[in-house]
C-alpha cells in the first residue's frame, strides 16, 4: 500500500524531520484499532499489534511469517509455508489499512505502513507539520508573495534552529521560489477527491482466452487509470479480492469509494467483446457504459487489451471525462475544497473568461495552503498564473511577476510528484513562455510518455508545438484530443484553428474557429478575424476584429512582442501579420516590421 503520507514530501524536508516516537506510532496504533472503518476480520487486530510491538521493541529482525503464525494465530511449532493463513491475512490487513487511510485516517498525523512482500510496519508523518520542514519556515518568509489566508506562526520555531540550520535555510531562502504560509492547524496531507475500485472483469466465454484476457484487461485498467492523479484507485491487492459482479452499495459501504468500474469480457472464435461501466456506489445508477468489439486476426490479444484499456480510462477519468462532469453537477457553489478547485479550474479552462480566472486563482491559492503537498493544484495554480501575463486576466503588479510566479509554482509541482502530468503539463507551459523552448518540448514529451491518455495535455502540448514552428505535428495531437474529448472545451478548436490557417487548410480553419466559441477569450476573436478575412468574410471578421480591439487594446502596439513570447518563428509571425493586416487591423509600422530573413525556410509545411 501506498500512502498518503509519501507524496510530495522532498527529500530535504525528511532529512530534517525526526521519525515518529513509539509513543506517537502506538497512539496511531490505537487510533486504528478503535476505529469502525478498520474491522478486526481475521485477528487483525492482533496481527497490526503484534507486528508494531515488535518493532518498536527493536526485534523487527525476528517478524517472520512463522513467527506470526505461533504469536497471533496459535499455530503449534510444526507450522510450515504450506498453511497459507499468514500470507492471506497479510494481504487482507494491507487492504485494511489501505481503506482506513483512504476514508477515516486521511488526516491523521502517523502512517502505518506494511509494504507488500513484508511482514514489518513502517512507520512515517502523513504529510509536512509547519515548524518541522525547511518548506514550511521558508514560507513564513515569503509569504507577502501570495495573498493568501494568514496565520500567525509560532515564534518557538524559530529561537530552537541551530546557528548552522539556520544558516543552510538562509542560502534555501535567498534561492527558493515564494509560497503562500500555512498554519499547523490547516496542514493535511491528502485532499478529497473521487475514488475508484476496479472490479475483476468478468469471463463471459469460454476457453483459457477469455479468462486470459479478462485478467490482463483488469491489470491494464489498474496501470492505466492511476496515472490521472485527479482520480485515486484503489490498489491491485483490493481489486483482486472482489468478485465480478460484486454489489456497488458494497464498494460504498465496505471500501467508502465513491465509483465502481465493472464489465466483462467475452470471446468467441476469433472475436473479442468487451462490455465497461462505470456505476456510482451511493445509487446504483450506470454514469457510463461502452461496448467494444474487435478481431484477434488482425490485432493480437495483449494490444487489443491496452487498447481497450486506454480507451476506457480516456472515457472514465480525462479531466473532461465522466467522472469529472458526474462530480461538476453536484458541486455545490461555495464548495472550496480542494478537489472543487480542480473543477472549477476545469471550468476555468473551458470558458477562458476572466471571472472564472479570479474565482479559480483564489480557489487554488486557498488549495495549496491547506495541502501544501497536493502537486496537482499547485501545477493548475501555475497556468492560472501564466494566465495573468499571456491572457492580462486580473493581473498583480509587483515581484515575483506572473511568469516568475508560473514558473516557480510548476516545479514545486513537480518536486512533489515527479510522475504527475498535470504538474509536467505546467511546467511545460511555463518554460515555454519563459523562453525555454526545447526545454519545454522536451518537458512535453515525458508528460506524454507519462500519460498518453490524458487530452488535456496532448491538447496542450500540440498547442506549444504548434506555436513553436511545428504546425503539422501540432495540429495532429490536437485533432486527436479533440477526437478523444469533443467537450474538452473551445481552447483546442481555437488552436487547431491557427494551426489549419498556419498549414492554408482553410475549410478546417474556418470549420474549428465556428466550433470553438470562446467569447470571453480576447484571442478567440483576433484568430476569428484572420480566417474570415482569409475566407473573404469581411463582414464577420469586421465584426471579431472590433470586439478584439475593445477586450485588447494594446495587443496590436505590441504585436511583434506577443508574437515572439509565444515562441514563433519569425517566417510564422511575418505570416500572422500579413493576416492581421488583411483582416482590417489598424497596425502600427514599428509593431508589424518584417523580422523574418530573406534566407528562412516557409514554416507552413508539416514538422
Amino acid at each position: 500500500m501506498q500512502g498518503p503520507i509519501n507524496a510530495g514530501v522532498d527529500q530535504h524536508a525528511r532529512m530534517l524531520r525526526p521519525a515518529p516516537t513509539p509513543e506517537d506510532v502506538r497512539a496511531q496504533l490505537e487510533r486504528i484499532i478503535a476505529s469502525p472503518e478498520f474491522p478486526n476480520a481475521g485477528h487483525g487486530h492482533a496481527f497490526l499489534r503484534y507486528v508494531v510491538e515488535e518493532t518498536l521493541a527493536g526485534r523487527a529482525e525476528r517478524i517472520k511469517g512463522y513467527s506470526i503464525a505461533i504469536e497471533v494465530f496459535n499455530r503449534n511449532e510444526g507450522f510450515t509455508q504450506d498453511d497459507p493463513v499468514v500470507r492471506i491475512e497479510a494481504g487482507r490487513l494491507r487492504r485494511a489499512l489501505e481503506r482506513y487511510y483512504l476514508v477515516a485516517g486521511q488526516n491523521d498525523r502517523v502512517l502505518i505502513d506494511i509494504p507488500k512482500g513484508k511482514y514489518i510496519p513502517f512507520f512515517s508523518w502523513n504529510g509536512p507539520t509547519v515548524g518541522e520542514t525547511a518548506d514550511s519556515k521558508l514560507e513564513a518568509s515569503l509569504e507577502s508573495s501570495i495573498p493568501v489566508l494568514r496565520k500567525r506562526r509560532p515564534l518557538l520555531v524559530l529561537a530552537a534552529l541551530s546557528v548552522l540550520v539556520c544558516a543552510g535555510f538562509l542560502a534555501y531562502w535567498m534561492l527558493a521560489p515564494s509560497v503562500p504560509q500555512v498554519s499547523a492547524r490547516s496542514v493535511i496531507a491528502s485532499p478529497d477527491g473521487p475514488t475508484l475500485v476496479i472490479a475483476p472483469f468478468a469471463n463471459l466465454g469460454e476457453g483459457p482466452d477469455a479468462k486470459l484476457y479478462a485478467l490482463g484487461l483488469t491489470e491494464e485498467l489498474l496501470t492505466v487509470l492511476p496515472r490521472f492523479k485527479e482520480l485515486k484507485v484503489f490498489g491491485r491487492e483490493t481489486s483482486e479480492t472482489l468478485p465480478s459482479e460484486i454489489d456497488p452499495s458494497h464498494v460504498r459501504g465496505q471500501l467508502g469509494a465513491r465509483y465502481l468500474l465493472a464489465g466483462g469480457v467475452r470471446v468467441s472464435d476469433s472475436r473479442v467483446r468487451v462490455t465497461a461501466r462505470l456505476l456510482d456506489t451511493a445509487t446504483n445508477a450506470i454514469l457510463w457504459s461502452q461496448t467494444y468489439d474487435d478481431d484477434l486476426r488482425s490485432h493480437g490479444l495483449f494490444a487489443i487489451q491496452s487498447d481497450v484499456a486506454d480507451k476506457v480510462a480516456t472515457a472514465v477519468a480525462q479531466p473532461y471525462g465522466i467522472i469529472a462532469q458526474a462530480d461538476a453537477a453536484n458541486l455545490p457553489p461555495d464548495d472550496l475544497d480542494a478537489y472543487g478547485c480542480t473543477l472549477r479550474f476545469y471550468a476555468y479552462r473551458a470558458e477562458l473568461g476572466v471571472e472564472k480566472h479570479a474565482e479559480a486563482r483564489e480557489c487554488l491559492e486557498s488549495a495549496v495552503a491547506r495541502y501544501p503537498s497536493y502537486a496537482t493544484a499547485w501545477a493548475m495554480l501555475s497556468i492560472v498564473y501564466l494566465d495573468e501575463d499571456r491572457f492580462k486576466y486580473n493581473l498583480r503588479s509587483g515581484s515575483p511577476t506572473p511568469l516568475e510566479r508560473s514558473l516557480t509554482t510548476a516545479r514545486r509541482a513537480v518536486e512533489l510528484d515527479p510522475g504527475n502530468t498535470r504538474a509536467l503539463q505546467a511546467l511545460m507551459t511555463a518554460l515555454f513562455f519563459n523562453q525555454q523552448l526545447a526545454e519545454s518540448l522536451r518537458v512535453g514529451e515525458q508528460a506524454l510518455a507519462t500519460n498518453p491518455n490524458d487530452t488535456e495535455l496532448i491538447g496542450e502540448y500540440g498547442t506549444r508545438l504548434a506555436l513553436g514552428g511545428q504546425w503539422g505535428r501540432g495540429a495532429v495531437l490536437l485533432q486527436q484530443a479533440l477526437l478523444r474529448n469533443p467537450g474538452a472545451g473551445g481552447y483546442y478548436h481555437g488552436m487547431h484553428a491557427l494551426a489549419a490557417y498556419m498549414l492554408q487548410d482553410n475549410d478546417t480553419a474556418l470549420a474549428e474557429i465556428r466550433q470553438a466559441n470562446l467569447q470571453k477569450f480576447p484571442l478567440f476573436h483576433l484568430v476569428a478575424a484572420v480566417i474570415y478575412a482569409e475566407r473573404g468574410m469581411m463582414e464577420d471578421a469586421k465584426r471579431e476584429g472590433a470586439t478584439f480591439v475593445e477586450m485588447r487594446p494594446e495587443f496590436l502596439a505590441n504585436l511583434s512582442a506577443e508574437l515572439k513570447i509565444r515562441n514563433i518563428p519569425p517566417v510564422d509571425q511575418d505570416r500572422m501579420i500579413a493576416g492581421i493586416r488583411k483582416a482590417g487591423f489598424p497596425i502600427p509600422a514599428d509593431s508589424a516590421a518584417s523580422i523574418s530573413s530573406p534566407s528562412a525556410g516557409s514554416g507552413l509545411q508539416p514538422q
